[in-house]
């Protein structure tokens, strides 16, 4: 058995609120507020509310499952079903360095088990952390395979540990139940996603499944072999799994601190090239129809998100010309510009074909530290403007202002919420560490819902 693993395991049985620098708490705040607002604002996916309305007359009770009407089931169901709404806009935050998306993945199951064990908020966001920190230190030692989405994978190890801490097992518990949680991971694929396959956020969803179900397994007497991990991202979901620098930094960086926030709503290689665009967009302030073509380089992963046609709203979110497109059209790329009726615009339809996009070579040999893009536009009248970005805004390099993420929770949160609900929550959960049950945010959840 790796001793790594079983250190991450010590680490998330020991460490406490306490522990945590007041700076990471801060920030830690924050990821909760916008995870939140983007599994609210996905409860109203059709998806989504057909499936919640399959399976929570059947689910038990003792958690909610977000979305109006707000119905009670087993914590099992409700991470499922809360984290796959969360997965289904595309606008969680995810990992700077390494690809995954821990916070949607981690926090529906933290949320569920803490509604249903009674937990205090101080207990629910130390538990939180520490899987968020666990699931990027995982993700970092993780060399995927070339067609895998990590949704499901490494993350749902984090789920786990997250999970398991929270149900009280001590430092042997969290071991055995992360390596139990390895037969519950998936193989979603990009290829997938592209096609507009939806069934990729349920693999985001199965993390808060397995958060609430490997720790009963363990606490029951299941076991694994004691290499699980190493073998199963080493060999079968990853295509290789390097622990030597998995505890580098341990409990003084702090991988929260490490993110990316999304304001655009497609996949994350796309914003960099829309950052670009958006710049020469204000010097040339032109109509859709005076746009001869867009020309975009970029990193080798951003550019075969070229698909000018995508199949549907999921889709869509996986295509670079669509999205630069609706941002010439709408003039931005947000969830209310990148939504269902953006895919029959003819406006949009119509210059998504101008749009042309090639791999930079010299750009794809600078990731991950940098993960560039240039954009030119062509005008018909022969007007043209190019512009360059090593990265997009939003990670820990270039933040967002606080207030721009604020105002996203509010934006998304508003799809279920009232105006004086959303900001109840938002500021509820600047306070989280102070509830004395999760039960406070279900409450105000259910008190400012609308209809």
């Amino acid at each position: 058995m790796g001793e790594q693993i079983e250190e991450l395991a010590r680490f998330a049985a020991r460490t406490g609120w306490d522990d945590i620098p007041q700076a990471v708490r801060r920030h830690a705040k924050l990821v909760v507020l916008d995870t939140l607002g983007v599994i609210l604002a996905g409860t109203q996916r059709p998806e989504v509310r057909a499936l919640r309305e399959r399976l929570e007359s059947s689910a038990g009770q003792g958690a909610t499952i977000y979305g109006l009407g707000w119905p009670t089931g087993d914590a099992r169901s409700a991470a499922l079903l809360n984290g796959i709404a969360g997965r289904s806009i595309e606008l969680c935050e995810g990992l700077r360095l390494a690809s995954g998306q821990a916070a949607v993945q981690v926090l529906p199951g933290v949320l569920a088990i803490g509604e249903a064990l009674g937990c205090s908020g101080k207990q629910m966001m130390t538990a939180f952390v520490l899987g968020y920190d666990i699931a990027a230190r995982l993700c970092g030692a993780l060399t995927p395979r070339p067609l895998a989405h990590q949704n499901g994978q490494a993350c749902l190890l984090g789920a786990v540990a997250a999970g398991a801490r929270l149900q009280g097992l001590d430092a042997g518990g969290i071991s055995r139940a992360m390596r139990i949680g390895v037969t519950l991971m998936l193989t979603p694929s990009y290829t997938g996603v592209v096609a507009g396959a939806t069934a990729l956020n349920v693999a985001g969803g199965m993390s808060g499944f397995a958060a609430v179900l490997a720790p009963d397994l363990a606490a029951s007497g299941f076991e694994a072999e004691a290499g699980a991990i190493e073998q199963a991202l080493g060999q079968l979901v990853g295509a290789g799994f390097d622990p030597d620098q998995l505890l580098d930094g341990l409990g003084s960086t702090w991988q929260i601190t490490r993110n990316y926030f999304r304001l655009y709503a497609c996949c994350n290689p796309i914003h960099p090239a829309l950052d670009a665009l958006a710049e020469v967009l204000a010097e040339l302030r032109p109509a859709a129809a005076e746009i001869d073509r867009i020309d975009i380089e970029t990193y080798g992963f951003a550019s075969v998100m070229r698909n000018a046609e995508p199949a549907n709203y999921f889709a869509s979110k996986y295509s670079l010309p669509h999205a630069a497109a609706a941002m010439v059209v709408s003039g931005g790329a947000g969830h209310g510009s990148l939504g269902d009726a953006a895919l029959n615009d003819a406006a949009i339809r119509a210059l998504r074909g101008r749009v042309r996009i090639s791999e930079d070579s010299a750009m794809t040999a600078r990731l991950p530290g940098s993960k560039p893009a240039r954009v030119g536009v062509t005008l018909t009248d022969g007007r043209c403007a190019t512009r360059a970005v090593e990265s997009h805004r939003g990670d820990f390099n270039q933040p967002f202002e606080e207030s721009e993420v604020r105002a996203k929770f509010r934006e998304l949160a508003g799809e279920v919420l009232t105006p004086e609900g959303a900001r109840a929550v938002e500021a509820a959960v600047d306070g989280c560490d102070q509830w004395d049950s999760v039960a406070e945010l279900v409450a105000l959840l259910r008190l400012h819902g609308r209809g």
